[in-house]
């Protein structure tokens, strides 16, 4: 039969003897949980950062290039058709010049056209930017509402 004293700080100390001897309190597991939730969100965050900037990165690189090497391919396009045009011209000076002319005109109207086409062609069927960390997102999605 145990003794039960009027001395507070003896009641306090076999309380909190019983309470430890029975498990770890119940308030400390729910912390602990939380405190392990964070970290594996904060991590899941980091890496999805990272993901995307790295390809928001490699996206600039290569729009960087395609703009230098289009802008190349087009300037030796355009001075290559011009100086086609001004041979035409050239030859056609004494018999036909306005309708080497007119044609040249209409070879560069039909070039242009062309270029707008595959142009929007090359616009409409890009994949979309961050394609691989929205569809990782997607994935993350997907498995939290799984495990809810």
């Amino acid at each position: 039969m145990a003794v039960e004293t009027h001395d507070p700080h003896i009641n306090a100390r076999s309380a909190h003897a019983r309470s430890t001897a029975d498990g770890p309190r119940p308030v400390h597991g729910l912390f602990q949980s939380l405190n392990n939730f964070l970290a594996t969100f904060v991590a899941i965050v980091h890496t999805r950062l990272e993901l995307l900037t790295t390809e928001l990165q490699e996206e600039v690189r290569q729009v960087g290039a395609i703009l230098l090497w289009a802008f190349v391919a087009a300037f030796a396009a355009m001075m290559g058709l011009f100086l086609v045009a001004l041979a035409v011209i050239f030859v056609f000076w004494d018999t036909h010049r306005l309708a080497a002319s007119v044609a040249m005109v209409g070879m560069f109207i039909v070039v242009a056209v062309v270029a707008g086409l595959i142009l929007r062609h090359k616009l409409v069927t890009k994949p979309p930017l961050l394609d691989d960390t929205l569809a990782e997102l997607a994935r993350d999605r997907d498995q939290l509402k799984a495990r809810l």
